[in-house]
């Protein structure tokens, strides 16, 4: 599955991160994911989960991408477990796009944890 960081698109600030250009807080790494606290939280646990390899969206996942993905959703659940999350559950989230309110265009996964969440989100 290993993608490293061999496919990075260089305006992209989640790409930015995961070379260690920008710093964050960050919760797990190992070649494929980057895990990190988000920087407005909207939970008492807020922590992004992304791939080290650019993929603008959701939408641009490819048949290739399936333990990429399968992966991505793994890692986040191992680490709300890690972080206490496991009993009550959590919200995994993955914003796609300009309509579902993706505001950086590289995947990534939230997952907010640590209170009730209503449904639907605002």
């Amino acid at each position: 599955m290993s993608g490293g960081t061999d496919s990075v698109q260089e305006g992209c600030v989640f790409c930015r991160i995961a070379r260690g250009l920008i710093p964050s807080d960050k919760i797990y790494e190992d070649g494929d994911f980057l895990a990190f606290y988000d920087l407005s939280p909207q939970a008492p646990v807020h922590f992004l989960v992304i791939p080290k390899r650019h993929i603008e969206s959701l939408m641009d996942l490819a048949e290739a991408d399936r333990n990429l993905a399968g992966g991505l959703l793994i890692k986040a659940r191992e680490l709300a477990e890690k972080l206490g999350c496991a009993g009550k559950g959590g919200r995994f989230v993955i914003n796609c796009k300009s309509d579902g309110g993706q505001t950086v265009p590289h995947l990534h996964l939230h997952v907010l944890a640590g209170r009730p969440l209503c449904w639907p989100p605002g």
